[in-house]
């Protein structure tokens, strides 16, 4: 390296330090450091930013002229002072919308060649310049021209992840800095407490969060009978509870989507007997496994067993009780009416978003369904068939770890195609025996103590879901309108109007 002396004392850099938090930049502290120590090597203070402006335009060349409109001021600075011209930035946001991959587009006019071009040659041409720094943000990388991203190009490239607990907790200082310089914050906000609590939280919904405080602690303070009362702001306090109840109102996009994997409990967790708890506490190791070990960043299990056995609930049980950041369930309802492809794309989106968190957990429900398995034929999506495979064999990045589980009631199925394979472990969900009922009932407690035994027996051999649905049947009377005192504890069911119930519903 020479020529330090003359670069530290250049024109390049205008200002002494270079704080973060005082651009309102929080989280990326490791980002930056990869970004100047590839970038700016010996230049270690801020430059000149300039910002790129749209560069579209309906008019013919108007667009490639923008493109050199861009890069004109640098030019001009070093032709007439060379070498100590100041560094020019121009900052591309969303990159991917203008420089897509040559030849991707039918537009028919190519301009988006010819931007792709023009930048090219503006960059590393023969005429290039030595005082720009190019920076583009985007996040489909995958749509950008891969002569972009070769060296001496956007050489340097650096994934923004999701903030880490400091990282967090540096973004919620910046967005209550203000506040508590005027005495808006409450004594009790704990900000490193919060940034414990939002795990898998953006910097743009962290500031959401304290938006959202920010107008719990408002309401406190507008009557709802007079609106034109003035605000009092010297008792507005904004509070750690109403950043708790912020937190309820902002859920994190690649947090645990727990409305969904509750809507799979609907009936909540119940002891089955020791063949159940056998196989969640077989599950719960496998999580203990992806949080401690080294050496298995990756872990697949598949649950099987016969169709409403408890397998999607006992998935989503385990997802609960994880307490992973990350935790989603891809079933084949939220892709109804979709095609072949389109499936495709969400499903891989599911696990790109899973690779963002440090712990993951994926459900893949009714595997069978999402391969739009028929037994007439037999049919099926090779497509998605081939994806799954790939996905469930793909490590996740270095530093992040991911748990897969399964659940199919078409296990021959699934072994015919080599996605059982697949996975690591594979566990059968068995259906209730007469033992395991009578223990359900009891729990249930909607039965005479005369009666359990009798139900039980009958009961034998019955998946979880179709007892809780034929208790449900039961619970109404024969003349309907019973439930509710069933359910109290007031009145029991009749033995005799269960059996009548239980010729009805189909093993």
């Amino acid at each position: 390296v020479v020529n330090q002396r003359e670069a530290a004392s250049s024109n390049i850099f205008r200002h002494k330090e270079f704080n973060l938090q005082s651009l309102g930049i929080g989280g990326l502290s490791a980002e930056f450091a990869d970004i100047f120590r590839r970038a700016f090597a010996s230049r270690v203070f801020p430059p000149h930013i300039v910002n790129g402006p749209e560069v579209l335009s309906k008019f013919v060349g108007e667009t490639e002229k923008n493109v050199r409109d861009l890069f004109a001021d640098a030019e001009n600075d070093q032709r007439t002072r060379g070498d100590e011209s100041d560094l020019h930035v121009i900052i591309f946001d969303e990159i991917d919308a203008i420089c897509k991959s040559r030849g991707s587009t039918r537009d028919g006019t190519g301009v988006h060649d010819s931007i792709v071009n023009q930048l090219l040659t503006k960059i590393d041409g023969v005429e290039s310049l030595n005082n720009v720094l190019l920076i583009g943000m985007t996040n489909r990388k995958d749509l950008l021209d891969e002569a972009l991203l070769r060296p001496g190009r956007l050489e340097v490239q650096v994934e923004i992840s999701l903030p880490d607990e400091n990282g967090r907790f540096q973004i919620l200082q910046i967005h209550t800095n203000k506040m508590k310089e005027n005495s808006f914050l409450a004594p009790d906000v704990n900000l490193q407490e919060l940034a414990a609590r939002t795990k898998n939280y953006s910097g743009a919904e962290l500031e959401g969060v304290v938006k959202s405080a920010v107008s719990f602690a408002l309401n406190r303070q507008v009557s709802m009978d007079d609106l034109t009362k003035p605000v009092d702001e010297e008792n507005i306090k904004v509070t750690m509870d109403d950043f708790l109840n912020a937190l309820l109102e902002i859920v994190p996009a690649f947090g645990a989507s727990t409305d969904d994997l509750e809507r799979c409990r609907l009936n909540g967790m119940v002891d089955c007997g020791d063949r159940h708890k056998h196989i969640y506490q077989r599950a719960m190791l496998l999580v203990e496994q992806v949080k401690v070990s080294k050496g298995s960043p990756l872990v697949t299990c598949l649950l099987e067993g016969s169709s409403g056995s408890g397998k999607t609930a006992l998935a989503a049980t385990v997802g609960i009780d994880s307490d992973f950041p990350y935790v989603k369930i891809v079933s084949a309802e939220s892709m109804i009416g979709l095609h072949e492809s389109t499936k495709c794309a969400q499903i891989v989106k599911v696990f790109e978003d899973a690779y963002k968190s440090p712990l993951s957990i994926i459900i893949l429900d009714d595997i069978e369904r999402l391969l739009e398995y028929v037994a007439i034929g037999p049919r099926f999506s090779n497509i998605i068939s081939q994806t799954l495979l790939v996905l469930l064999k793909r490590l996740p990045p270095k530093g992040k770890k991911l748990l897969v589980f399964g659940t199919t009631s078409e296990i021959t199925f699934l072994d015919s195609v080599g996605i059982c394979d697949a996975f690591s472990v594979t566990y059968h969900l068995p259906t209730l025996k007469t033992a395991d009922a009578k223990k359900v009932l009891k729990q249930l407690n909607v039965f005479a103590e005369g009666d359990v035994d009798a139900a039980a027996e009958a009961l034998n051999d019955m998946p979880i879901k179709k007892l809780y649905m034929l208790i449900e049947m039961a619970a109404q009377g024969e003349q309907g309108g019973a439930a509710e005192a069933i359910y109290s504890g007031k009145e029991k069911i009749k033995i005799s109007h269960f059996y009548d119930c239980l010729q009805d519903v189909v093993r």
